[in-house]
Order: C-alpha cells, then structure tokens, then sequence
C-alpha cells in the first residue's frame, strides 16, 4: 500500500514499531487478537488495528503540501477534513480557513471567493450542487479533492445499480458530510432515501408493503429522499449501499431485513430475488470492518477492567468502536490525554447525550489493572502513545514504555 508523507508530529515511535512488528508477524490480517503491553501494575491491551486509515492520510499528506507549495494563496477547506480536532486546529494555525461547518452551514459565503484561490474537497467528498458551484467561479474541484477512494467506491456501486433500475437506500447518518454527499451523488442516477438506523428501515419497509401511504411517508422522511421520490413506484426495485464509517453488523442487518421482506412480499427465493434487490455487497471501507473487526477480536480475547476509546467527538467511526466496547466494558471515549485529569479523574464523551461527563474512580483499584485501547480512522498515532504514556505514569512505569518501542523493533 502507498506510503503517506504524513507530519511527523502525528507519528508515534512506540505505535509504529508495534504496528510494523505485527504486519511482519502477521502479513494475511488473519490474527486480531491484541498486542499486550506489559508495564507491571498496568497491562494495556491495544486493538490489531486502529488509527489512522489510507484516506486520512491521503487527505492530510495533499493539504499539507498544498499549504507548503502555494504560499501566499488563499486556502479554503470546504469543511472540516477529518473529524480531528488536533488535524482541524493544525491546518488552521497554516492558515487554511473552513468554508462551512461540518452540517454544511456557511461561515464564508461562496460569493467571496474568486478563481484565484485554492478550496480542498475533504475526505468525505461533497455534493454534486457544491462542485458546480465551485466550478461556476472558476475553482478547480480535481486539483485538490482528498475524497476518500472507498467512498467514491460506494458512489460507484450506487451508480451501476442505478443503471440497472435499482433505487437506493443509503445507510447512514443525515447529517453527517459523507451521507450528504453519498446523498447526492445517487440521487443524480436514480431515486434515493437515506435511513439511519434499523427502526427506519423496518419505517421504510411498510411503504414496500403498503401499510402506509405516500402522505406519511413524505413527513417521516423529510428532507431524506430525492426529488418526486415516489414510494409507491420507487420502492419496488432497491440495493443498499452505506456511509463507509458506519457498524458493519449494522448495515448487513438492514440489507438482510429488507431483502427478506422483498422475499415475502414478493414471492421470490433466493436465486431470483435479485429482480428486486440489487446484490451491492458490504460498502464500508476496509479499515472500518478491520478497526471494527479489531475490537471484536479483543473483546473475545480479553478480560479487562474498562475500555479507553480515543478520537474526535465528531467521528462516526471512532463512535461505533464505542458502542462495541460498551456492550461489554466500561468505556471512556477521548479525545487525548488531556482528558485524563488524574489518576482519579476523566472527562470523557457520551456521544448519545452529546456531551462531556466527569467520572471519578475510572482506574479500578485493583493490580494489575487491564485496559483495552483502541482509536478511530482519524486518530493520530501520537494521541495513542501519549494516553500510554500518562496512564504509565500513575503506576511509576514511564520507563518501561520506552524500552517497548526498541523491544518491537529488535
């Protein structure tokens, strides 16, 4: 795979030689069990997988060298790049400004920018409507798009079941920049209705079978379907294809259920079914099923106290690693060491509430204690280290984590 010149502030000399040590032990991906750190009175468990994905680092290695090659030039990002804050404040501090935020909300109006100045397209991509009109001031929307190649890989399965006379649901979150821009690049091949859980799907599924009406269906899932979006009609025919971040089992439980149910309603078995479903096959990116696989992998494996889940507040993926752990662990999810006020203290993030919770008592007071760590696609390595390296520090182990980094590598 291509190797990323990615600034070293965002690398971690321990990370890197553990995750090089596993590779080389482990070429085929086949072992997710996780890598044990052993620091005396803390044992760290961390994930086979996590941190930054090829279009993160794709996406900050061009904004990076576009800062560097362009001095003097006007820098947009249309929005946030990656739901990093650090990555976020770092180009800003080089002077990149936000176009909008990351629901799409203006903070410089487009009519302010002029042919002359450079705008990158993140790595979630964005809509057709916005690329014209970048296009129509003269701005080039290919120069610097950092769109992740596994989304433009959703876009195109969306585009050949269109060709074939499919509709398409879309798994993911309304808001989020990524479905917004999955959005529209389907609906400009066929009908298409984005649903964010399984209880929308189930919603959506009573328009296939026609226990409710196209009255209701337009209140329930406004501002979520194409234009003329006709249930009625544009329901018969349907594939499914997802926000890349979203959870894997997710996403294969709403194109199981809505495949059954074309079965039933329909009639049809499993070698002719696909006159009704489109057969699109899983739509996440590789490093979401790998990272989610991960943490799976060392849960099974693993008995630990609690779960410390590191990323950006805002990040899809980083919140369905913490869903997954939650299901088993008490689970702190941060955005860096920072967050760890003492060995006593943590302030951490419920994204279900949306908001920042002060817990005491997060380290069990037992020896050794047993913490799982893993972190989201868009979680700088360095962050991962630096949360070892505080919590090694509660025990008297800072030494130790040094001597890690020279045993990989040896």
């Amino acid at each position: 795979m291509k190797q990323f010149n990615v600034p070293i502030i965002y690398r971690s000399p321990l990370i890197s030689a553990i995750k090089k040590f596993r590779k080389q032990q482990d070429k085929m991906k086949k072992d997710f069990t996780p890598t044990f750190l052993d620091l005396g009175s803390l044992h760290i468990y961390l994930a086979r997988h996590f941190g930054f994905c090829y279009g993160v680092e794709n996406a900050i290695e061009i904004a990076f060298r576009t800062v560097e090659k362009n001095p003097g030039k006007k820098i947009f990002l249309l929005s946030e790049m990656i739901h990093n804050p650090h990555v976020n404040e770092d180009l800003q501090e080089k002077g990149i400004q936000f176009l909008q935020d990351t629901y799409g909300r203006q903070l410089i109006p487009f009519e302010t920018l002029t042919a002359d100045d450079i705008v990158i397209i993140p790595a979630f991509g964005t809509t057709l409507a916005i690329e014209k009109q970048l296009q129509d001031i003269g701005i080039s929307v290919k120069k610097y798009n950092t769109t992740c190649p596994f989304v433009e890989k959703v876009w195109n399965r969306a585009e050949q079941i269109a060709q074939k006379g499919y509709s398409i649901i879309i798994h993911g979150k309304p808001k989020h920049e990524e479905t917004r821009a999955t959005f529209s690049h389907s609906a400009a091949g066929a009908p298409a209705v984005v649903v964010k859980d399984m209880e929308e799907a189930i919603a959506l599924g009573k328009y296939i079978t026609g226990e409710k009406n196209a009255d209701a269906f337009e209140v329930e899932f406004k501002g979520r379907y194409s234009e003329g979006f006709n249930p009625g009609k544009d329901l018969q025919r349907i594939g499914v294809v997802n926000q890349t971040t979203m959870l894997a089992s997710d996403t294969q439980g709403i194109a199981d259920y809505l495949k059954m149910l074309m079965i039933h309603h329909y009639g049809l078995n499993d070698s002719n079914v696909g006159e009704r479903f489109a057969d699109t096959r899983d739509t996440l990116c590789y490093a979401t099923n790998d990272n989610q696989t991960a943490v799976s992998g060392m849960l099974e494996e693993t008995k630990a106290d609690i779960a410390i889940v590191v990323g950006g507040y805002k990040s899809s993926n980083t919140s369905h690693l913490v869903e997954l752990c939650e299901l088993v662990l008490p689970t702190f999810f941060i955005e860096s060491e920072e967050k760890i006020l003492s060995p006593d203290k943590i302030l951490h993030y419920n994204f279900h509430t949306k908001t920042e919770l002060l817990t005491t008592g997060f380290l069990p007071h037992k020896q050794p204690v047993k913490i799982l760590i893993t972190s989201g696609a868009s979680c700088p390595d360095a962050l991962v280290e630096n949360i070892i390296r505080k919590l090694a520090g509660f025990y008297n182990q800072d030494s130790k984590v040094d001597a890690l980094a020279t045993n990989f590598n040896n």
